[in-house]
């Protein structure tokens, strides 16, 4: 399967790409990213064969569907990862909440939260990609507090690979921070900016697309990529999940193959979103994907009103902090798949020097035939944080997003499906604080609050990074970050 551009080709890009060469080099022509240029059709017999597959036998048939130009030596290792999951039998657990919403749990990984389901396996694959051709890669990840530790955590020490990570100083959690820069491999960059998770993502998309960058890396005979998920090695790993979970329905008997459910994502950057997305144009039964977000609720405007409107907003801090994003990526590649690449790249050209573009009416119907959205405030977070912990279930305040969505969005009757993306100890003060009232709680204290509180022990890897040294320091200036990229290399 051959890979093309969101924006359409500029005449210096190739007309379409391999996978191999769409993850290591993921932006396009116009700035644009790159989407398959067709998808696979799974359909309910291949859901059917199934049914009893473990994750790694679906994840590997997936990507034979996908038909990828990666060895299946290379997969294998990459899928390997899975082992090291809590469970190694199922690296994503399915918990029954309501009689009709169960969770997924996508954080049982190294970092705990759900960018590990995907970055894991990416960070093999990219690495021996770069080894096979010996070349030299620099890895940029911007990160609102999940994509950067696991970026790091796969990228540490591999052969042919150097990351440098952007996160916003002072936006993410404690333990997210101590994840990063608490990391000593020496592979690995993390700059802290003065700024949000915005100017961090757009200064890595300038890079990205930067001849004269590319051009001084070329001088040290080092190519460019990312890990976030404007690469769509991140994406394909990232639906798998989805199908995984409505199989364990089937498997539950909670559904029938092929009743329709639910997804519900708390979404910033839109990849997870995506992921079910193209699920569902491949086959898997899906009535609607509900958005939840914060109140940084760009995409509820999106898909409630047809306006990307960002003229008077700016990133708000939030108690889900990784969902503290205006400008979400993914949303690119459904426009190019709804509207087309002439299309998309006139409404992304509006939004770049606008910081606005507009549906049609016709369009707006059909973004809404497959989305409905809603936000959450903070305090209706951490009152579903208390009433759902009171029923059983502790959760992060992204995943109370989802309790937002579920119960605004639903039209109908059916079993849904929401993530949890995060670990409850990654955000411990905000959800110490729905439990029993506590304030201004640091974050050690409020994981021990918490434990006492749910007979829970803090996970090792979590409790140990408080006692681990402090091996990356900079926190600089956005305009200073190529230079400081520079330095490192």
């Amino acid at each position: 399967m051959n890979f093309i551009e969101t924006r359409g080709n500029d005449g210096e890009h190739p007309l379409e790409v391999t996978f191999s060469s769409a993850i290591l080099a993921p932006i396009a022509s116009f700035g644009g990213i790159y989407v398959p240029e067709t998808l696979p059709e799974l359909g309910l017999d291949f859901l059917q064969d199934h049914v009893n597959s473990n994750y790694k036998t679906l994840a590997r048939a997936v990507l034979t569907a996908f038909g990828i130009d990666i060895d299946a030596a290379v997969i294998d290792d990459a899928l390997s990862l899975y082992d090291e999951f809590d469970d190694v039998t199922n690296p994503v657990p399915l918990s029954k909440v309501k009689d009709d919403l169960y969770v997924s749990e996508l954080y049982h990984g190294p970092t705990r939260a759900f960018k590990d389901m995907a970055l894991q396996p990416f960070g093999v694959v990219l690495s021996a990609l770069a080894q096979q051709r010996n070349e030299n890669y620099l890895i940029m990840a911007a990160t609102s507090g999940d994509t950067g530790p696991a970026a790091l955590e796969t990228f540490k020490n591999r052969d042919n690979v150097q990351v440098a990570c952007l996160y916003p100083d002072g936006g993410t959690s404690d333990v997210q921070r101590l994840q990063m820069v608490t990391e000593d491999a020496e592979n690995l960059k993390v700059i802290g900016i003065h700024g949000d998770f915005d100017d961090a993502q757009n200064a890595l998309k300038r890079l990205l697309g930067s001849a004269p960058f590319k051009a001084k890396l070329k001088e040290k005979n080092i190519h460019l990529s990312a890990a976030n998920s404007v690469n769509f090695g991140r994406i394909i790993f990232q639906l798998i999940y989805h199908i995984f979970s409505y199989l364990e329905l089937v498997r539950s008997h909670a559904i029938s193959l092929g009743d329709k459910v639910y997804l519900d994502v708390p979404s910033g950057n839109f990849g997870n979103a995506l992921g079910g997305y193209y699920a569902m144009k491949m086959g898997l039964p899906v009535e609607k994907i509900l958005i939840a977000s914060n109140k940084n609720n760009v995409l509820t405007q999106l898909i409630k009103h047809g306006q990307y409107d960002l003229r008077k907003m700016s990133v708000i801090s939030t108690s889900s902090p990784a969902m503290d994003i205006l400008k979400s990526s993914n949303v690119e590649r459904i426009l190019f798949d709804m509207f087309g690449a002439e299309r998309t790249k006139e409404l992304m050209a509006d939004l770049d020097n606008d910081n606005h573009y507009e549906l049609s009416a016709e369009e707006l119907i059909q973004l809404q035939a497959v989305f409905a959205a809603d936000f959450c405030e903070d305090d209706e977070g951490k009152q579903y944080i208390k009433d759902t912990f009171s029923a059983g279930y502790l959760m992060d305040p992204h995943t109370a997003t989802c309790f937002k969505a579920y119960d605004t969005c639903r039209d109908k009757p059916l079993i849904t499906i929401a993530y949890s993306t995060a670990e409850w100890t990654k955000f411990s003060p905000t959800i110490a604080n729905a439990l029993t009232g506590e304030q201004d709680t640091n974050d050690i204290d409020a994981l021990k609050s918490i434990a006492k509180e749910a007979d829970i022990a803090i996970p090792a890897i979590i409790s140990d990074l408080f006692d681990k040294e402090i091996a990356q320091k900079t926190i600089i200036d956005k305009q200073d970050i190529e230079k400081e990229i520079l330095a490192f290399l």
